[in-house]
């Protein structure tokens, strides 16, 4: 993919590709400079966090917008100029595929079909090899809304693919969707390179993806980060990364001693150990309490990678900390010592005449982060709403910091913040707007309220954000006030719904640092996620399968359960796709 590679043997080929956008703040600068190749029928990621302009690049590629400056080539045209022959030989799938929910599987691709202008006669034979490859076939007549979104990503390449394209653009295709899935969505796209020679340009915001590529383009704040093989990457961070067993401590209190040791670039809890990346391929020199902890070499991945050349980039060690502490209150519910935080006890949840949730049940004791895991479909959104007072039980029990959710919802959520996956904030408010609209709503008020919003725009560094639009504000910023709003009345226990979502890796590591040091503090959290590295962080987990607890236990517990002599060192998306293979085959419904 870099430059010295033979130009005839690229499909694209990108040179000083500058793009802008006018916005409320004046000109952003979306693409800056970006030059890059990529050889015919290979499989090439856009790595990159939201907003990073990897969107922006692919619709330029497809010819969707404009550039500024620069030059483009694909397929031997200027698609600014000569649309219409690159849309003609494309597979262009965007991240909202637009499936037509109310038609069928089958009719979504006769659609398809039909604007790609593929005669009826040769449908059959086009469509047998597409169904095999999604898993679609049994799915025919069901309507595409009703599919859980793994299938509708399915049914999205499906449709990209119908005119047999030689060049494919997908932009975020595995987004919200669950390992296993994932994992199939990486199968099927190998597999059509592999058999038909076309060439995939895939963006992800998921860097384990990059793994899966054969080549890598890093895209951070519209500028290449890097770019190469794995291997390439690999060998910058080859000997630099180790782990530290906490020798029967939490990890969680070791790990904020352990990054600020010198020549540490980043640290990350991996189930009971702590990753440590250094600068080069000394180890660190532990301090006296931490001496007698064993401390072992392990392989690089690419997140180290990743993260090493964030530090190069931005300047510094690359670290983001928050040590300061944010002010809680003690004693607040009353509520005993040795009582949970939250109990559900044989939750169930009808639609109609389909379950949703069957007979669910787990204990989130208080300062534990608790891990709700499961496919597309298991009932985790269910089970949340329900945990936040948003939707009824049809039967069981549920206790949030010793109230009955059923009979006093609103007393339950006093002591309960809520952070939702696409963050509840108002966009045309500002950063201190919202935050006293979400004091108000908690309660508070006068001195009480302004002191709290002082509290945490510093502790969050926001305060010379206060005065601008949450909805202009960068993601990693929108997600510190996501988060500081659900902290305003300082409560006992923290929903989190999928919350780092498309945030690059040292955005992650500062909310998780926050969240550890609130559990430290006594705060328990429920968080849900598809990021298996993150599921690592938490105590103990639940997966559900099919709206049932499937398996319960700590993150090495879960993890031991699929060590085979085949996979002796089985990691914890290994586990969750063996036990979910285990449960049989999962039904489409679409909850």
């Amino acid at each position: 993919m870099a430059g010295d590679r033979e130009s005839s043997g690229n499909v694209i080929s990108v040179r000083d590709l500058v793009r802008t956008f006018p916005s409320p703040r004046g000109t952003v600068t979306a693409l800056e400079g970006v030059s890059f190749e990529i050889r015919k029928g290979t499989v090439t990621g856009l790595i990159g966090p939201d907003g990073a302009g990897k969107t922006t690049l692919l619709r330029i590629l497809a010819g969707l917008i404009l550039r500024d400056s620069g030059t483009v080539n694909v397929m031997g045209y200027d698609p600014s100029a000569d649309p219409l022959p690159v849309q003609g030989s494309l597979g262009y799938m965007p991240q909202k595929f637009g499936l037509y929910e109310d038609l069928t599987v089958m009719e979504n691709l006769d659609l398809y079909a039909d604007l790609h202008a593929v005669p009826p006669s040769g449908r059959k034979d086009l469509y047998a090899p597409l169904l095999s490859m999604t898993g679609l076939g049994p799915f025919l007549g069901r309507l595409a809304g009703k599919l859980s979104g793994g299938m509708k990503q399915k049914l999205g390449v499906a449709c990209s693919l119908l005119h047999r394209p030689p060049l494919l653009l997908f932009d975020e295709p595995t987004v919200g969707v669950d390992p296993v899935s994932r994992r199939e969505l990486w199968e099927i796209l190998h597999t059509l390179v592999r058999e038909s020679g076309a060439t995939l340009f895939v963006s992800t915001s998921y860097l384990d993806e990059a793994e899966r590529c054969d080549d890598i383009l890093i895209l951070l704040d519209g500028r290449i980060l890097g770019a190469g093989s794995p291997a390439d990457f690999y060998t910058e961070v080859r000997g630099h990364a180790f782990e530290l067993e906490s020798a029967g401590q939490s990890p969680r209190s070791v790990e904020p001693g352990i990054s600020v040791l010198p020549g540490v670039v980043d640290t990350v809890l991996t189930g009971s150990r702590v990753r440590i990346l250094m600068e080069d391929r000394s180890p660190p020199v532990l301090p006296e309490e931490f001496e007698h902890f064993p401390l072992h070499p392990v392989a690089p991945r690419f997140e180290d990678a990743f993260m090493d050349r964030l530090r190069r980039t931005r300047g510094g060690d690359g670290k983001t900390r928050l040590p300061r502490q944010l002010h809680r209150k003690t004693g607040r519910s009353g509520q005993g010592e040795e009582e949970s935080a939250i109990l559900v006890e044989n939750l169930v949840r009808d639609f109609g005449t389909f379950r949703a949730v069957n007979d669910l049940s787990f204990e989130v004791k208080r300062g534990e982060v608790f891990g709700l895991l499961g496919a597309n479909g298991a009932g985790k959104t269910t089970t949340f709403r329900m945990l936040a007072g948003l939707l009824p039980p049809t039967g069981g029990t549920l206790r949030v910091a010793g109230q009955d959710v059923r009979k006093s919802p609103s007393k339950a959520r006093q002591n309960m913040g809520y952070m939702a996956q696409k963050f509840s904030l108002y966009g045309q408010l500002t950063v201190y707007q919202n935050l006293r609209f979400y004091g108000s709503a908690y309660g508070l008020s006068g001195k009480s309220r302004t002191d709290r919003i002082q509290e945490v725009l510093e502790f969050f560094e926001l305060v010379s954000y206060r005065d601008v639009s949450s909805g202009i504000l960068p993601l990693g910023f929108r997600q510190r006030l996501a988060l500081a709003v659900s902290l305003m009345h300082d409560p006992e226990i923290l929903l989190l719904d999928e919350p780092t979502s498309g945030v690059d890796p040292a955005a992650r590591r500062e909310f998780w640092r926050i969240i550890n040091g609130l559990a430290t503090e006594g705060v328990s959290v429920l968080v849900t996620t598809h990021f298996m590295e993150e599921a690592d962080y938490c105590d103990r987990l639940v997966i559900m399968a099919q709206g049932s607890l499937l398996a319960t236990g700590a993150p090495s517990e879960i993890k031991e359960r699929a060590r085979t002599p085949q996979l002796p060192s089985p990691s914890l998306e290994d586990a969750f796709v063996s036990l979910l293979s285990r449960a049989g085959p999962l039904q489409e419904t679409g909850k």
